[in-house]
């Protein structure tokens, strides 16, 4: 992806990475590829991709570096209305990024009508958009209605650049290039943030907590999608290329504890195995994970966890 975009735009001379450097804050409702975005845009898997909305909880980092500079993309969750102290820790997190960055690119999906939702993100993005890049997504889809999005961008940011209004497919990979150009043009020069093989600021922990809870998610959409958390209790590297790991999926109900174990503690078993070969893909060193579930009475309305789950 990375080398598509330096063979597009390298002019002999310049260095592989160039002298521009942004920090960007991916928003839009829940679902509208903004985490899809970020690993076609990165070449890597940084962010879960899922059918459920609101998988993302934290500001995830992912690092694109090219021949004119370094972007350097937080993925916000997906902001929603919603009283629900657990949404509103998510809807600060998205808010607060969004008033710290270079660059602000806002992803609506093309497929679904726009809404009230949609006017929110809106009246929070109106006094940054000079450091605006819209990106309507999902084009490839066949319920995919551009011209909708276009007009609810003319009526409700009247006078917005139209160069800076992008169709694309993240997940099919087209125009992802035309928008990473467009936040190039609004990068300052900078120094970069992080050296040119970075791709991701996550460390490693956080990371393997992410693929556990994207397994399980993906796995356990209709019976609890929002109900698990995972944390990484012990991690020794017991051999060069042997991490040993202790973690634990945590619900809010004993109920929800068999869903997750499943007949034969077959659900708990697919999600350990799969979670140790996503592991192989992208660390370089082997991944075993010694994986429970346990019960947190209520925790989405713990502060303390809350914190920890949304940092």
């Amino acid at each position: 992806m990375n080398e598509n975009l330096e063979n597009e735009i390298t002019e002999e001379d310049i260095p592989p990475v160039g002298p521009k450097t942004a920090l960007v804050s991916i928003v839009g409702r829940p679902s509208a590829g903004k985490s899809t975005f970020l690993n076609t845009a990165s070449g890597e898997m940084i962010s879960i991709v899922s059918a459920v909305p609101q998988t993302t909880r934290n500001a995830i980092r992912g690092i694109v570096n090219t021949s004119l500079g370094q972007l350097v993309f937080i993925d916000t969750p997906g902001l929603h209305l919603s009283e629900k102290k657990f949404n509103l820790k998510l809807s600060k997190i998205a808010s607060d990024n969004i008033a710290e960055s270079d660059a602000i690119l806002y992803i609506l999906d093309s497929t679904r009508e726009q809404g009230e939702e949609e006017k929110l993100i809106v009246d929070l993005l109106l006094k940054h958009t000079g450091k605006l890049v819209i990106a309507i997504n999902k084009t490839e889809d066949v319920r995919a209605n551009a011209k909708s999005v276009h007009d609810f961008i003319e009526e409700n940011i009247p006078g917005f650049p139209k160069e800076r209004v992008i169709e694309m497919s993240a997940k099919a990979d087209h125009n992802v290039n035309d928008v990473l150009k467009a936040l190039y043009d609004l990068a300052p020069e900078a120094p970069h943030l992080y050296p040119e093989e970075f791709y991701t600021d996550q460390e490693v922990g956080f990371r393997i907590e992410e693929i556990i809870r994207g397994q399980a998610i993906n796995r356990l959409t209709q019976e609890l999608p929002h109900a698990i958390y995972v944390e990484c209790q012990d991690m020794k590297m017991e051999k060069q290329n042997l991490l040993k790991v202790r973690s634990t999926i945590y619900v809010e109900r004993e109920s929800q504890k068999g869903i997750v174990i499943g007949k034969g503690a077959s659900m708990i078993k697919t999600i350990r195995v799969e979670s140790m070969k996503e592991c192989r893909k992208i660390f370089p060193y082997r991944v075993d994970i010694d994986l429970q579930v346990k019960v947190n009475k209520n925790w989405r309305q713990k502060d303390t966890i809350l914190d920890r789950v949304t940092r």
